[in-house]
């Protein structure tokens, strides 16, 4: 199948000239003469290459305008901007925005084939990673033999022949999101889109917006979640940040099976399977009046929850082996040699879940090629004892903020000055030099603190 270019210049003789060179290089070629023709053409398909004339008939859009449409749409279609009197700066912003290219007019036939072919490769070669990436993360097991992840595992089979609503809680990085794909994976709406609306990175105004789309003068709509996975499964990720004013029409749409989009007269019916998730409490923030209580029963017809790894250790031998063969495909190296019996693996508390756990892996897949065993194990746990220092420091400074003053003061004293004493090994005397207290007071405080000899 031959590739689709889309060829924007206001100039007429630019314009014929580029799209015969790609013509006889047997492509399949649109042009369009202005911005308007442009978004006319972007919107009835994304090119699989576009080049882009900066300056264009408009004086308020331009050829970075449609870069930024087209980047939206797919950030994966590969775009070569061309100017005759652009400035470095310009030139600059367009590499920036995501322009695989620019190139400067007048140029040849021979540069322009040779920018148009070494695009379309990148590009192919990204759309490969990433194909082979998505059958990879997007289609991880859930693993485990702990009797929570059986648990799961039986609700996700039996939520197979159903199409109820699900909620799924646990904390930050514990699959959430794969147990989401799961259901949806086993489900009858397989074939459909599977679209995953992250409530917890949108800015305030935009919620609705991004859930239901938007109508513009001109034309031109902006599809929401909701349309995207009509037919399909919806995932709305931390559910609980959504405005409680935007909770409403969430009911409102899971009642109605129909919406209507910003700036819209005419109501969209859809037909999703609802999924959503939460790392935090939804009863406490319903008792709180945080969270819609009509809301979180339609949602929470079938619960999940996945417990922290640090609950079920009993899944780190298979989690590691697991994800060794899966990351070492993925990077092309040799699987590390990780000793799945340090006692570090266990004790650790792993604020990150399985995500973290996942990451380590994925740095000792890379860092320990032509690694002894010994030597991989001494890395890991470097970089164990790395992550608990600074979850230690970060515990402290919670502890020490959410409390009053004067714990606060003598939680901070008692830290100070246990440091300051292991610095100086236990010696009474260079300690109270140090910090400038006689030795005798420090004897009172550190009985008060009930701080014993230290070496």
């Amino acid at each position: 199948m031959h590739k689709d270019i889309l060829v924007i210049d206001d100039n007429p003789d630019i314009r014929f000239l580029i799209c015969n060179i790609l013509k006889e290089q047997n492509f399949n070629v649109r042009s369009a003469a202005n911005y308007d023709q442009a978004v006319l053409e972007i919107n009835k398909k994304i090119p699989d290459l576009a080049i882009i004339d900066i300056k264009l008939d408009k004086t308020d859009k331009d050829g970075i305008d449609l870069l930024k449409q087209i980047n939206k749409k797919n950030k994966l279609t590969p775009i070569i901007m061309i100017s005759g009197h652009a400035t470095v700066a310009i030139a600059v912003e367009a590499i920036r925005l995501g322009a695989y290219e620019f190139i400067e007019k007048p140029f040849s036939t021979e540069k322009i084939i040779n920018y148009v072919n070494r695009a379309l490769e990148n590009a192919a070669l990204k759309q490969e990673k990433d194909i082979i990436e998505n059958k990879l993360f997007h289609s991880f097991d859930l693993i485990g033999k702990s009797p929570s992840i059986i648990k799961i595992k039986k609700t996700i089979e039996k939520l197979s022949t159903s199409e109820s609503r699900v909620l799924i809680s646990g904390p930050t990085g514990s699959g959430k999101e794969l147990v989401a794909r799961k259901i949806h994976k086993n489900s009858m709406r397989y074939k459909e889109p599977f679209v995953i609306l992250n409530a917890a990175l949108l800015k305030e105004n935009t919620y609705e917006k991004e859930l239901f789309g938007e109508e513009f003068e001109d034309g031109n709509i902006s599809f929401g979640a909701l349309e995207r996975a009509n037919k399909g499964t919806l995932l709305i990720d931390e559910v609980s940040e959504i405005p409680f004013e935007t909770q409403a029409n969430v009911l409102r749409v899971l009642i109605d099976q129909k919406f209507k989009r910003l700036n819209g007269s005419k109501y969209i019916k859809v037909n999703i399977r609802l999924i959503s998730s939460t790392s935090k409490n939804l009863k406490n923030l319903v008792e709180n009046n945080q969270f819609r209580e009509d809301l979180f029963h339609r949602l929470n017809v079938v619960p999940i929850d996945l417990l922290p790894l640090s609950s079920r250790t009993e899944d780190i031998p298979l989690l590691i082996e697991y994800f060794k063969e899966k990351l070492s495909e993925i990077n092309g190296v040799q699987q590390p040699m990780i000793d799945i019996k340090n006692d570090n693996l266990y004790t650790y508390n792993w604020p990150g879940n399985v995500r973290e756990l996942r990451n380590l892996v994925e740095r000792l897949t890379i860092l320990s090629a032509n690694e002894s065993k010994k030597d991989i194990s001494k890395l890991m746990d470097d970089i164990l004892l790395s992550s608990q220092t600074l979850d230690n420091d970060k515990s402290r400074l919670e502890k020490t903020f959410s409390s009053p003053l004067k714990e606060a003061r003598e939680y901070f004293e008692k830290e100070y000055l246990v440091t300051q004493l292991k610095k100086n090994h236990g010696n009474i005397s260079r300690t109270a030099d140090f910090i400038g207290m006689e030795r005798s007071a420090l004897h009172r405080k550190l009985k008060s603190l009930g701080i014993k000899g230290i070496n």
